[in-house]
């Protein structure tokens, strides 16, 4: 596999652009601090697995094929961050809480990584890079695709979960610095539900 390299890089770029994935990431780690922006990371990248999955065992080509399974799967998955980001507003009342001394715990982490691994599963267009951008990386004259898919699949989950925990790392110490400001807790909530709200309704819009 020479082009290993190259696949990393190229998948490292595609990391950093703006998405749901690390948008969420970055907003769940200022809401509610680093531990809540590193788990989020580690339920993203374990959604890949999921994708991987599905390029590997054709899946993928199978939705892309068939464009109502794909637009079931788009909506589903807008729905699911509208939802999220409703929830997020709700707690904002936390916010006071906090503001008024009371313990708020935020959402349970265990929540949060099984929200981002759904939040993941249930966005198509991973689904449909990874058939689109692993094969241009695969040799078959080599053999072993499958296991060369696999291996580039691991190596993108791999660079992703480390960009996903730098993200969440810097979040985490500018909503430290913010929630230190008891009042801010309610607009750190308040934006987090926005963004997701947004993220939802970006999904559904065409390219």
């Amino acid at each position: 596999m020479p082009d290993i390299f190259l696949f990393l890089l190229a998948a490292m770029t595609l990391t950093l652009a703006p998405g749901p994935d690390n948008i969420y990431v970055l907003t769940r780690g200022i809401s509610q601090g680093r531990k809540a922006g590193l788990v989020a990371a580690a339920g993203f990248s374990s959604g890949l697995i999921f994708h991987t999955l599905l390029a590997v065992l054709g899946f993928a080509a199978l939705i892309k094929a068939y464009p109502p399974a794909y637009h079931a799967l788009q909506y589903a998955g807008a729905a699911y961050l509208a939802y999220l980001g409703y929830r997020t507003l709700r707690s904002a009342s936390a916010g006071i809480a906090l503001a008024a001394g009371e313990d708020n715990p935020g959402v349970p982490l265990k929540r949060i990584y099984w929200q981002s691994v759904l939040a993941n599963m249930l966005n198509p267009k991973v689904t449909l890079f990874f058939i689109a951008f692993l094969p241009q990386f695969v040799h078959p004259e080599a053999g072993h695709v499958p296991v060369q898919m696999l291996i580039l699949a691991l190596v993108f989950i791999l660079q992703a979960f480390a960009i996903f925990s730098a993200i969440a790392l810097f979040s985490g110490a500018v909503g430290a610095y913010f929630r230190r400001r008891a009042s801010a807790s309610v607009h750190l909530n308040r934006l987090a539900g926005c963004a997701f709200i947004g993220l939802g309704v970006r999904m559904v819009l065409p390219e």
